[in-house]
């Protein structure tokens, strides 16, 4: 059995043991929160920490700072925006990036300690759905970088609602967007500015469809311009705007009146609601001047206007802005034979017209030009009265006569009928030809019309009245040349400038199908004069009719030609054999 010991053998109370037995506990406590410490110690000063220090003093370019540890850390100055306060004894959360670099040193950084404290606001602050503010710093492949507080990113596709040429240009601007996916792991934000405004243009498009009125003005941007029109954005959806419906004027092109982004007032015209379609106006704001015209520009009242359009048919003239007329190509001059409006006016052109017609309900005005002065016309008839002996000049030639030129815009008909009493004339060129100077006698004017009749044979007597009577009688034989053939026979010049016809059934006592069986142009012949009518001015010949006269041979078709000529070359070549 063991010995048992008092407190008087080992000299001490219990008391005191109770207590040396506490303070052991105690020292023991006091070890293993030490360990503990110093543990925790060791742990925090590892790469990646995030530690408070206190700057002890600027050496060089680089800020010296305490963080506990038994070497100071240094961080480069370019790491702060702005030194300001930057001075000893300043606290300041630092992020351990290496505990000894190669030259032995604590490298620390402000930057990445301020990026993750800034990731973690950030991630604790929103969520996805936020709206957030920020500017774009920086272009990157696919987008750009948006300074929220931290680097996020925004796709170029995000940017606007329509396409972005160069993302670049949004680079230094505010912007808002929606935060559409947060990567809590990778540390990762991507935003979407178009989504934030198509989600604002849906609410205000429900807005302007709920409460949209016909005949309101409403303000708007011009967003899209075209051929037909412009669409102007009135706050979440866009409206028409015709070109019909920008100016009581004529426009050429939208653009004339309109720019992209200006902000216009137009009136809402109509609206489909279900089709999500409005109609808009902007000429509708001013007053229409046709509502004026007929009192501003009576019929028959004389202006001036400028030619803003010129067309085939004729040109519209300007009176007033929105105020046009047209005057046809018909009423620009009282003497020309106008086949383009180009030859008279051009565009911007001042001149002075007349007020035709006005129609009110269609919103036209007819004019004249030529209105607007003296009608020579009116002075024609008593100038150049039937009878009246003139001198033009040639001026231009058709199938059925010449037009010759009286004066300046007047020009007089001389018809193919009334150049020759005697020679059959198909054509005016076989008188006259464009530019002659030529006499000729008025034979009537017709002022309604605007005609003035010449004649050329009138110049002399007609000689069917006096001297062909005398000259030719039903049985006289005379000499003459064939000058043409037709269907019914041929043409004889038998004195100068007068033919008689010898007609095909006066060739031949046997059956003749064409008049070139008989004769030829050119061929001289001798006749008979069958009669002389006067008053038809014609002279009928024969050819059989004619007593003791020897009637030519038919003359020789091609075919019975070209086979004598055959003939005839092979007898001389046997000949010369």
């Amino acid at each position: 059995m063991g010995k048992r010991f008092s407190t008087v053998d080992i000299g001490i109370s219990l008391k005191d043991l109770e207590a040396e037995v506490d303070q052991c506990m105690k020292d023991v406590g006091t070890e293993q929160a030490f360990d503990a410490k110093l543990e925790q110690s060791v742990s925090e000063f590892t790469p990646g920490a995030i530690l408070k220090g206190k700057i002890v003093r600027i050496a060089g370019d680089d800020i010296v700072v305490d963080i506990g540890y038994k070497s100071e850390g240094f961080i480069p100055k370019q790491e702060f925006e702005s030194l300001d306060g930057v001075e000893p004894g300043v606290m300041l959360e630092v992020y351990l990036d290496q505990i000894e670099d190669s030259s032995g040193l604590v490298v620390l950084s402000k930057k990445k300690a301020d990026r993750i404290r800034g990731w973690e606001r950030v991630m604790e602050t929103y969520k996805v759905g936020d709206v957030v503010k920020g500017k774009a710093v920086r272009k990157i492949k696919g987008g750009l970088l948006v300074d929220i507080g931290v680097h996020v990113f925004l796709p170029a596709s995000q940017i606007d609602v329509r396409r972005v040429g160069d993302p670049g240009e949004w680079i230094g601007k505010e912007m808002e967007c929606k935060i559409i996916k947060i990567d809590n792991d990778r540390r990762n934000i991507v935003l979407s500015r178009r989504k934030m405004l198509e989600d604002e243009r849906d609410r205000m498009k429900k807005d302007l469809l709920g409460n949209i009125q016909r005949g309101e003005v409403r303000r708007g941007v011009v967003k899209n311009i075209t051929d037909f029109g412009a669409f102007i954005d009135l706050g979440g959806i866009d409206g028409l705007l015709h070109i019909t419906d920008m100016s009581w004027g004529r426009i050429q092109h939208p653009s004339e009146v309109l720019k992209v982004d200006q902000t216009v007032e137009v009136k809402v015209l109509d609206f489909d609601l279900e089709r999500e379609r409005i109609s808009l106006g902007l000429k509708q704001l001013s007053p229409n001047p046709w509502m004026q015209v007929p009192t501003k520009y009576p019929i028959g009242s004389k202006h001036s206007g400028e030619v803003v359009n010129i067309m085939p048919y004729g040109a519209f003239v300007k009176l007033e802005a929105g105020v046009e007329g047209l005057v046809h190509v018909s009423e620009m001059s009282w003497t020309r034979q106008i086949q383009h409006p180009s030859e008279v006016v051009t565009l911007g052109q001042q001149v002075e017209v007349v007020v035709l017609d006005i129609n009110q309900d269609k919103q036209e005005i007819s004019l004249g030009m030529k209105q607007a002065e003296a009608n020579p016309w009116t002075y024609v008839e008593e100038k150049y009265p039937p009878g009246t002996k003139i001198k033009g000049k040639v001026r231009n030639m058709t199938t059925y006569g010449a037009f010759v030129e009286l004066e300046e815009g007047i020009d007089g008909l001389l018809h193919v009928s009334d150049m020759s009493w005697t020679k059959k004339i198909t054509h005016p060129s076989a008188m006259l030809k464009k530019g002659d100077e030529v006499s000729a006698v008025v034979l009537s004017v017709d002022k309604e019309r605007k005609r003035v009749a010449l004649g050329l044979k009138q110049l002399e007597d007609d000689p069917w009245a006096t001297d062909i009577p005398s000259r030719f009688h039903a049985g006289d034989t005379v000499k003459g040349t064939v000058t043409k053939l037709t269907s019914f026979g041929a043409f004889v010049e038998i004195a100068p400038d007068l033919e008689g016809l010898l007609h095909i059934s006066e060739m031949s006592d046997g059956k003749i199908d064409k008049p070139e069986e008989i004769v030829q142009p050119g061929q001289a012949l001798e006749l008979k004069v069958l009669n002389v009518d006067s008053n038809e001015r014609k002279i009928g010949l024969s050819l059989k009719a004619l007593d003791g006269a020897a009637v030519p041979p038919p003359a020789a078709k091609p075919a019975e030609k070209a086979e004598g000529k055959k003939e005839e070359k092979k007898a001389e070549e046997n000949k010369a054999g």
